[in-house]
């Protein structure tokens, strides 16, 4: 789905069916280098059962034409003028990694247009090594590496998985590798900076209105579940669900313990709103 801002248009995953602003909203923001096809199996699942979805590319990313924006804050304005321009009305904000930033800060600035919070892979403060901050400016191909061995718990799923033997870092990497090659700007060092600059998480937390959720992987080494604790205290109402099994790039590691959680709180989010 092309929407139109000014002065790019925006592109959003309607998971396979026509957006209907009449239907609840879940809306998906994908995480640093990264474009919407990071929520394939969740938000085709949401638009079959109930909801309308919108998953987006961040502008500079995937097929959302212009720069990458440069803080959390400019992100959420983006997105609060897609929510706008898409007519939505209540939306539950589901994001990743840098996605969880710019859903809870997006949260404050259209509280009025949202009725849930879910945090996927989330820290704040969320602060970025000096030395991957360097990679990701200068040697972008090592900090790609760098950053999908630390996502993820193993290098193949388990047999027990829904993809058995599926090489995840290898499909991650190359994700990032397309969008590294999609857009001659700095989109990785972009997004690092941004991450690491972001400081109000703590008050956006604090002034969360509507319902909210932690969704963390227990084997999460780029954002430890420990790293949650200043928003844990900021929200004590909010839920909080470890994944076992997974590190960083949960809704590939563990796909539908990730739906089942996301979809039960967007739910509950949606029905309170009615």
């Amino acid at each position: 789905m092309i929407i139109q801002l000014t002065p790019h248009t925006a592109y959003a995953y309607t998971g396979g069916k026509t957006f209907n602003p009449g239907l609840p909203t879940a809306i998906f923001i994908h995480g640093a280098q990264s474009d919407h096809s990071v929520w394939a199996l969740q938000t085709r699942y949401f638009a079959h059962h109930g909801f309308s979805v919108l998953a987006v590319d961040l502008p500079g990313h995937g097929r959302s034409a212009g720069a990458p924006l440069k803080s959390v804050e400019a992100m959420a304005d983006w997105l609060s003028e897609v929510m706008l321009a898409a007519a939505v009305q209540k939306a539950v904000l589901i994001g990743h990694s840098m996605g969880s930033l710019i859903a809870l800060e997006t949260a404050l600035r259209a509280k009025d247009r949202v009725c849930g919070v879910a945090l996927v892979g989330t820290a704040y403060p969320m602060k970025v090594s000096a030395q991957l901050l360097e990679a990701s400016e200068h040697r972008e191909p090592e900090a790609i590496d760098m950053v999908n061995i630390w996502s993820h718990s193993g290098i193949a799923q388990k047999p027990s998985a829904p993809g058995p033997g599926f090489y995840v870092p290898g499909g991650a990497r190359r994700l990032m590798q397309h969008v590294a090659r999609g857009n001659p700007d700095k989109v990785f060092f972009t997004d690092f900076s941004a991450c690491n600059a972001y400081a109000n998480g703590e008050a956006a937390a604090s002034a969360l209105s509507c319902a909210a959720m932690l969704l963390l992987g227990r084997k999460d080494i780029m954002t430890p579940p420990k790293a949650t604790a200043a928003l844990r205290s900021a929200m004590p109402k909010a839920r909080v669900i470890q994944v076992e099994g997974s590190g960083h790039s949960l809704m590939a590691e563990q796909p539908d313990q990730v739906l089942d959680a996301l979809f039960a709180f967007a739910a509950e989010a949606a029905d309170a709103a009615k």
